[in-house]
């Protein structure tokens, strides 16, 4: 282990090596480590670039950001939802330790409504204020969604600047029993949606793309202006239900109304690309896209993406609600036209980023994020487990091309006759079930080379099934028995907690009166 250890310290040497090699100079002419630009989506499906095998061949920019840089073709998330996997982005954490879970039932998925009353703990450590260190300036732009009330502000959690919201923009709500989402310009906020921020559920037009992408367009000339290393962070919502696009977008896309969301994100992403060459700052600047999650089947096809080839969505921790585009980009420094077969992970965006800054781990907590530079650099992959929490239970792991299901459960089959479906047109029985099937001692294993749409289980009695488990089972009881964790942020609702006065309505005329506080346990049905 010793000469393991000394080992990787050689290698983050030369790393950070490069790293000064390749940086500008900043404002008083030391060496500039790289910029980081995160592009989050959210819903968005593996199969919804036309780099992943999308007909329709709508995302020209991506596909371009792809045949530039390279593709993470077997790239996941730490949650099937929202909230979940943008924590474990920020902390290099899994969910179950850093507290974005809920106890109150078995495999529930949770996320941060604004009845939620937790939200993002003080005692995590969130990239941005780790990248401060390294003197980046940080902006998030839009959804925030680690929670709503003052103590979990991003802007207290290392952010610099914020223009977006902290929930959903679900709506429009009557402002009576439910207030409208507030969006925020730092501190305090600028107006709400369906108000100030108009969505048109009937039409689906919205400029909220637009007034994202200015953000961020703003903030790079600003920052590079003042020669100053900065980390973005556009984590924009437009393909999430109900989706939206402007106006120019509507209508153009072959996949309705989806399409024209996904259509001028791709766009969005190719003006913010060609902003990087006209500043000349590509080869000083790393681009990485992703989405949160895997599409939402339930919400398809009309206002719900496509997972490709892969079995059930969003909700689920099968490949199609865990697995997600990804695409790196960092002219002269990634060889272009590359793909990866490293099992990358959300939570390698924190540990990547803290490499690319010259900065070590916090070294007083356990980093689920793997540095990614090794795979984007020079092409080595480094064994490692990816594991699939649903809430509080891991339902499955995989290791190289296998994947064990420990669990496996859709939704309840009272969900499910009334219509919840997760899985449509994808019933693959003892698989998709609509019970908590428990598979421990007998986990369903698949060979996701052969069978990425998990249809055909090995066989219990072959010496591949034998094999695949003897090397996931030790990995899976070392990570068990280690584990401690977190304190479970989304157990507890209350109505009175919602954005009824966020900082700044009273210079709006917004603020609004809360109901009397009753908290209460979460509901979490699926």
């Amino acid at each position: 282990m010793a000469a393991v250890a000394a080992a990787i310290r050689r290698w983050r040497l030369l790393l950070l090596l490069l790293v000064l090699s390749v940086a500008e100079r900043g404002a008083n002419g030391t060496p500039q480590p790289p910029n980081i630009l995160l592009l989050l989506m959210d819903d968005m499906g593996w199969g919804d670039l036309g780099v992943y095998g999308e007909p329709s061949r709508e995302t020209p920019n991506l596909d371009r950001m792809a045949a530039e840089g390279m593709l993470f073709p077997n790239f996941y998330t730490a949650s099937p939802l929202c909230s979940p996997s943008r924590a474990a982005l920020l902390t290099g954490r899994l969910p179950i330790r850093n507290g974005f879970y809920t106890t109150n039932g078995q495999a529930r998925n949770a996320y941060t409504p604004q009845e939620v009353v937790g939200g993002i703990p003080d005692t995590e450590l969130l990239l941005p204020a780790l990248l401060k260190r390294a003197g980046y300036v940080s902006k998030i732009v839009g959804k925030w969604h680690l929670g709503h009330r003052p103590q979990f502000h991003p802007l207290k959690h290392g952010f610099d600047e914020w223009f977006g919201s902290p929930n959903c923009h679900f709506g429009p709500y009557d402002n009576r029993a439910r207030p409208n989402i507030p969006v925020y310009r730092d501190w305090e906020m600028v107006g709400r949606y369906y108000e100030e921020f108009p969505i048109d559920l009937k039409t689906g037009e919205a400029n909220l793309t637009q007034i994202y992408l200015q953000e961020a367009l703003v903030f790079i000339k600003r920052q590079q202006a003042a020669r100053r290393p900065f980390f973005l962070y556009w984590a924009i919502d437009a393909t999430h239900a109900p989706v939206y696009a402007s106006k120019p977008f509507l209508g153009t896309s072959q996949r309705g109304r989806y399409g024209d969301a996904v259509r001028e994100i791709d766009d969005s992403v190719g003006r913010i690309l060609d902003l990087l060459r006209d500043l000349k700052i590509t080869e000083n600047t790393l681009v990485f896209f992703t989405s949160d999650n895997g599409a939402a089947l339930i919400s398809a096809p009309r206002q719900g993406g496509s997972n490709g080839p892969f079995l059930c969505g969003k909700q689920t921790t099968f490949e199609g609600g865990m697995r997600e585009p990804a695409i790196v980009w960092w002219p002269g420094r990634i060889p272009a036209g590359q793909v990866s077969h490293q099992l990358g992970s959300i939570m390698d965006l924190f540990t990547t980023s803290l490499s690319l800054a010259g900065l070590a781990l916090p070294s007083d907590r356990v980093i689920d994020g793997l540095d990614l530079l090794p795979a984007m650099l020079h092409g080595q992959l480094t064994d490692r487990p990816i594991f699939y929490y649903r809430g509080n239970t891991l339902m499955a792991v995989t290791l190289g091309q296998y994947k064990a299901h420990f669990w496996t459960w859709t939704n309840s089959w009272e969900e499910f006759r009334q219509g919840v479906d997760f899985c449509p047109g994808q019933n693959v029985s003892g698989v998709t079930t609509h019970t908590q099937e428990e598979h421990t001692k007998l986990p369903l294993v698949f060979h996701l080379g052969r069978d990425p749409g998990e249809r055909y289980p090995l066989s219990f009695a072959s010496t591949e099934y034998l094999n695949a488990l003897s090397r996931i089972t030790p990995v899976v009881q070392q990570h068990q028995e280690a584990l401690v964790p977190g304190q479970p942020q989304l157990n507890v609702c209350n109505q009175a907690v919602m954005n009824w006065a966020p900082p700044g309505c009273e210079k709006l005329g917004k603020c609004l009166t809360p109901p009397e506080s009753v908290p209460e346990k979460c509901s979490w049905p699926h």
